[in-house]
């Protein structure tokens, strides 16, 4: 195995990097507690062709290798990680679209994805339904040359700037095993009937809205029927979320970065009893243990996102890592505000926001709890060995 980054690699490591030093962490920390949109930040991904990461070049991508899309949520994530989610979403739909879609659905709709001229998310999971997919209650009703949608999604990143909204559907309601009723449906933004209904509230992930959409009796030209075939949603859903297991498991890199990076600098500095924090044994022990499950993190993300770029069927790889690096990430952000002591519970640390974005790391793109059977199962089966 070979962990070393290409020069490629290495030189768009730094161009992100530097544009999160500059663009978002001054900024994020007040902009998160104001609520305020980063308009200006989704702009300067813009500029970098990063809304491209997952189209590809004969439609005016970057069609960027696995490696570098995890890069590019790791080093966006260590400066704000809802910035992350605005491109994670985008770039799932992307990835779907550029992989299940028809050759007119592709030429419709990725070259202005690619630019972000035009901005993506992915609508399946329902009040009622969000591990199980396959409980899903919004109907496709076939009407003449139009399916007539009706029912509600919740939880929506990118809702309000989504152009198309693909939204998971059921054909066929009474198809058995469900999964084969299943479709996906890509919706246009402005359609009659199509509602952003609220805004959720949020412990974390601010930055980006998550949002409840309304499908009341919404008119979708057949030929929006992602891929032109029935009953092929679910896989489609599904196989774009090994690229969004990797990318939570990249900004939960971020995350513990970040986190390493303010705990190493403040046990530096902050003084107590006379000496630097950093010379008492038990903050020692604090930081090395957030340091051992970064590394830790980082490299099972690359390994896995690694396999993907080998073109390798990869769900068990990619949910391994996001398991792995999410727990991660949530113990580095809590052995960090324990380093801060009281500080850490200030809203004036960076660590306190980091501690609240840690927990979605472990729900987002299936909980650690379902992924942990689904790893299993394949391990049982002998479609995966760890060796």
């Amino acid at each position: 195995m070979d962990f070393r980054l290409s020069d490629e690699q290495r030189l768009f490591r730094e161009t992100l990097r530097t544009f999160v030093d500059r663009e978002i962490v001054p900024v994020a920390r007040d902009w998160e507690h104001e609520g305020r949109y980063p308009t200006e930040i989704v702009e300067g991904m813009r500029g970098l062709g990063l809304f491209g990461l997952a189209v590809p070049e004969a439609y005016g991508g970057l069609e960027a290798d696995t490696v570098s899309f995890a890069l590019t949520f790791e080093e966006i994530s260590r400066g704000w990680m809802g910035i992350a989610g605005i491109l994670g979403s985008h770039s799932v739909s992307c990835w779907m679209i550029a992989r299940h879609g028809t050759e007119e659905q592709k030429q419709r709709y990725l070259p202005e994805l690619a630019t972000g001229e035009r901005r993506t998310a992915i609508a399946l999971t329902e009040p009622g339904a969000g591990t199980d997919l396959q409980s899903i209650t919004t109907t496709a009703r076939r009407d003449g040359d139009d399916y007539v949608v009706r029912g509600t999604k919740m939880w929506i990143t990118n809702a309000r700037h989504a152009d198309p909204l693909p939204v998971l559907v059921k054909t066929d309601p009474g198809a058995e095993p469900a999964h084969r009723g299943m479709s996906m449906l890509l919706v246009d933004a402005g359609a009659p009937g199509l509602e952003i209904t609220k805004d959720m509230g949020k412990l974390g992930y601010k930055g980006t809205e998550s949002c409840e959409v309304v499908l009341d009796d919404v008119r979708v030209p057949a030929t929006q029927l992602l891929g032109g075939v029935e009953g092929r949603g679910l896989q489609q859903a599904l196989s774009s979320l090994e690229t969004g297991r990797i990318n939570i498991a990249a900004r939960s890199v971020g995350i513990a970065q970040r986190a390493y990076d303010e705990s190493l600098s403040y046990a530096r500095e902050r003084q107590a009893f006379g000496h630097a924090i950093g010379d008492f044994q038990a903050v020692q022990l604090r930081l090395s243990a957030i340091a051992v499950r970064l590394q830790a993190a980082r490299l099972m993300t690359y390994w896995a996102a690694s396999r993907m770029d080998e073109g390798v069927r990869m769900d068990t790889e990619s949910g391994m890592a996001k398991i792995f690096a999410s727990d991660a990430a949530l113990e580095c952000a809590t052995d960090a505000m324990r380093i801060h002591g009281g500080y850490g519970y200030s809203t004036e640390f960076e660590v306190e926001r980091l501690y609240r974005d840690a927990p979605l790391m472990s729900i987002g793109e299936g909980t650690n709890d379902m992924l942990g059977t689904v790893v299993a199962r394949s391990l049982l089966a002998g479609k995966a060995t760890i060796r």
